[in-house]
């Protein structure tokens, strides 16, 4: 990295924050000017913010603080609470590490949060950004919490062109030698200038408090910058769903295996995921049990990170429950299970009697 002076950097920083200081975001877990963040609301809205926007947090956010409003109650909270509270936000697995890691802290630490990142990476869910972001933001140790939002606005400053993710290192470097005594409100500065000034397409550099000094923007290349990877082509998996009612219209759900993909979530009973759906012939013999199985029109389709995945839903009412282990959940008991977004799409298609949520894919 070429040297940049000291004064500069200096420069760079005090604009940024005061410009902070008038257009700063209030969020649910920001703490408001001049109080000390508390690092549990911190860690909380970090883990969220994995993977997830500021808008679809929000809601999930305050229901576990009215749930769990330290992180000793969230210890103490059964699994299936906090995966059932989290059901939709997406990631299952930062749930499960949310609430590895409140046991941690709250059994081994003394309901303490460590003050410095090198420590917060011990914590189950835990790696670089979240690390460096709670422990700016909470206890002011200078970090740079290199977000979305923040790579794009630095490697606009400088114009780094090295694709991502090889441009992170730089980009990371840079960021550090930014970082002022004010550490926190620098990192939070930078991921409110990136959502608000510096978007991903038509930013609005006049409003900038760093137009001057942007090198990407002095170019014209700013829309262009961080340079992304090429995007991989995920392969289509296909399956069968079976979605049993009872007379009361509850549904049977199963839990699924402890570890992998949505991991001690439930579901209704599926069959396996392959290239093609079954047949009728063979979706039948996945079946849980055998019943008057109706396969319903149309398809649900949900987009994992690493696949695609559309399935097919069948269908049987019951007037007596038949044996099998599960467990049958009310339908309007539904939204307060632990039920993933793909599993809720799938069960709402079975005993939707409104019309297929898809049509299938035309080859």
């Amino acid at each position: 990295m070429p040297p940049t002076s000291r004064t500069k950097q200096s420069d760079l920083s005090a604009r940024l924050l005061a410009w902070y200081d008038i257009h700063r975001r209030v969020l649910p877990w920001r703490a408001p000017k001049g109080k000390r963040a508390d690092p549990y609301r911190i860690w909380l809205s970090e883990i969220m913010l994995q993977q997830t926007t500021v808008q679809a947090v929000g809601n999930y956010y305050r229901k576990f603080l009215t749930l769990w409003p330290d992180v000793k109650a969230l210890a103490a909270a059964k699994q299936d609470d906090v995966l059932a509270a989290w059901a939709g936000l997406g990631y299952y697995a930062r749930a499960r590490n949310l609430h590895a890691a409140a046991k941690v802290v709250a059994n081994e630490m003394g309901g303490k949060f460590p003050p410095t990142a090198e420590s917060l990476r011990a914590l189950p869910g835990v790696g670089g950004y979240t690390a460096g972001a709670i422990s700016a933001i909470a206890y002011d140790e200078k970090q740079a919490a290199m977000d979305a939002n923040a790579e794009r606005v630095i490697a606009r400053l400088y114009a780094v062109e090295t694709p991502m993710p090889k441009a992170k290192t730089e980009l990371h470097a840079r960021c550090s030698a930014l970082v002022p005594d004010r550490a926190g409100d620098f990192a939070q500065a930078l991921m409110d200038l990136g959502s608000a000034i510096c978007t991903p397409k038509r930013p609005a550099c006049p409003n900038c408090p760093w137009t001057a000094d942007c090198k990407a923007r002095l170019r014209g290349i700013q829309e262009q910058l961080p340079v992304k990877a090429p995007k991989m082509v995920r392969p289509l998996k296909r399956g069968a769903a079976f979605v049993a009612r009872d007379r009361s219209g509850a549904v049977l759900l199963v839990k699924r295996p402890d570890r992998g993909l949505l991991a001690s979530m439930l579901e209704p009973p599926l069959g396996p995921w392959g290239e093609d759906f079954p047949s009728n012939a063979k979706a039948l013999k996945q079946a849980p049990f055998a019943a008057a199985w109706k396969k319903r029109p149309g398809i649900v389709r949900h987009g994992f990170t690493h696949f695609e995945l559309e399935t097919e839903v069948y269908v049987a009412d019951f007037s007596k429950r038949p044996k099998f282990a599960g467990r049958w959940v009310a339908s309007d008991k539904l939204r307060t299970v632990e039920l993933p977004t793909v599993m809720r799409k799938i069960v709402e298609h079975g005993i939707d009697d409104g019309g297929p949520l898809f049509s299938l894919r035309k080859p």
